[in-house]
């Protein structure tokens, strides 16, 4: 799967560690930074790497910051994003399950790597169940269009 990574500072070290697991799984993953764990601002990274997800370059993307919130707030910005902010396994089902999710965001303070990996395997395998959602998508993409 064609996927992005990004993160903040203090997902910065999470996400060194999962880009590691994403490539061992034959994902190609192409990365926005940040490169350090030196403060920045993350809209400079989540916002590219969003807008590669929507432009359809990327299938998904993995965005990490110290909390998830801000990281996911500034992805659903961009229209056609529907990042969903995920602390377990039942959130990242669901969040594909009923709501297509395409960006996963992550709480680099608040989770290890193994518990991040087990996240993303939930994510990455489970699918869209469409049928009433798609409605509810649909009427995403409308508010999104301005309607």
């Amino acid at each position: 799967m064609k996927l992005v990574i990004a993160s903040d500072h203090a997902g910065f070290l999470l996400k060194k560690g999962l880009l590691r697991f994403l490539q061992n799984s034959g994902h190609e993953v192409r990365d926005f930074g940040t490169d350090s764990e030196e403060s920045m601002d993350y809209p400079d990274t989540i916002i590219p790497a969003a807008r590669e997800v929507a432009s359809g370059k990327a299938e998904r993307g993995i965005i990490i910051c110290g909390s998830g919130i801000g990281a996911s707030i500034v992805a659903n910005k961009i229209p056609g994003i529907r990042a969903a902010f995920c602390s377990d396994r039942y959130d990242a089902k669901y969040s594909r399950l009923h709501n297509d999710a395409n960006i996963i965001a992550l709480a680099a303070r608040k989770m290890n790597e193994d518990k991040a990996v087990e996240i993303l395997i939930k994510w990455f395998s489970t699918g869209f169940e469409g049928g009433r959602h798609q409605r509810r998508l649909d009427k995403i993409r409308e508010a999104e269009a301005g309607g």
